[in-house]
C-alpha cells in the first residue's frame, strides 16, 4: 500500500519580509456551510475550492515595508499587500490557482474568518485584539485556493479584555459609545462627523488600550486608515454630520 503524500507547509518568509506576518490556512470543507456557500456564490471561483488562505499584518513592519517599496496609489496598503501576496503565491505554487476574496468589491466577513483562525477576540470598541499585539493588527488579503497545504491550528489564548477591570477604552471614548450596554454605532458615527471631533483621524478608545502598546501603528498609518473609514462614514451616513 503506497504511503500517503506528505503535505508540505508553505514558506511564508517572503511575506514576513513584507511585514505580512500573520498567516492562516483554513480547509474550505471545514468552513461553516453557510459561509462556504456564500463564497462560492459571490466569487464563483473557476478552480477547486480546497483552502482559504488568510494573510494579515501585526505591528508596524508592514507600513515600513510599504513605504520602502515606493508604491504610490490611492490605496497603497491594499495594493502593496495584494502585490506581495500574488508574487509570493506565484513563486510558491506555480501550478496552482487562487481567487482573491479580499480586498475587493464583494463583502467578506473578515472578523468571522479571523475568529476561525483564532485571531479575532472582540473588544468593547469593536475591533479584534490579540494578546501580544493588542488591536494593532489588520486583515490584508484573503485567497480561495486549490492548494493542499496543512491547515493552520487556530491561535488559542484568552482575550486580554477578560482580565481587564479598568476598561480604559470605555472611559476614554469621547463619544461615550460604550457607556451603556454594548456599543452604540450611532454615537460613534455622530461624534466622528463633528468638525472638532478627536476621533476624525484616530480612535481615542483604541489608543487608550494598554495591550500591545509597543506595537502601535505609526501616526501616519493611523491617519491614513481612519481617513478612509471617515470617508466611508460620510458617504453612508451623510445626514448624521448635520445634527
Amino acid at each position: 500500500m503506497p504511503s500517503p503524500v506528505k503535505r508540505l507547509p508553505a514558506d511564508f518568509s517572503a511575506l514576513e519580509r513584507a511585514g505580512l506576518n500573520l498567516h492562516a490556512v483554513l480547509a474550505f470543507d471545514a468552513l461553516p456551510a453557510h459561509l462556504a456557500a456564500d463564497l462560492r456564490r459571490d466569487f464563483a471561483p473557476a478552480h477547486a475550492c480546497r483552502q482559504l488562505v488568510l494573510i494579515g499584518n501585526a505591528g508596524r513592519s508592514m507600513w515600513a515595508a510599504m513605504k520602502a517599496s515606493g508604491i504610490a496609489s490611492a490605496d497603497p496598503i491594499d495594493d502593496f499587500s495584494v502585490r506581495a501576496v500574488s508574487q509570493w503565491f506565484a513563486a510558491q505554487f506555480p501550478a496552482h490557482r487562487y481567487t482573491l476574496l479580499y480586498p475587493g468589491d464583494a463583502p467578506v466577513g473578515l472578523q468571522t474568518l479571523g475568529a476561525l483562525a483564532g485571531w479575532h477576540r472582540p473588544t468593547p470598541f469593536m475591533l479584534g485584539i490579540l494578546p501580544q499585539w493588542g488591536s494593532w493588527f489588520g486583515y490584508r488579503v484573503a485567497l480561495l485556493t486549490d492548494t493542499d497545504l496543512p491547515p493552520t491550528e487556530p491561535l488559542r489564548a484568552a482575550s486580554p479584555c477578560e482580565a481587564c477591570t479598568a476598561r480604559p477604552c470605555i472611559a476614554a471614548c469621547p463619544a461615550q459609545a460604550m457607556a451603556e450596554e454594548g456599543f452604540s454605532l450611532e454615537r460613534c458615527v455622530a461624534y466622528r462627523l463633528q468638525p472638532e471631533s478627536r476621533c476624525r483621524a484616530c480612535c481615542v478608545a483604541r489608543d487608550a488600550c494598554p495591550v500591545g502598546r509597543e506595537h502601535r501603528y505609526d501616526d501616519e498609518q493611523i491617519r491614513h486608515s481612519y481617513s478612509i473609514s471617515l470617508r466611508a462614514i460620510e458617504q453612508y451616513f451623510p445626514s448624521m454630520g448635520t445634527r
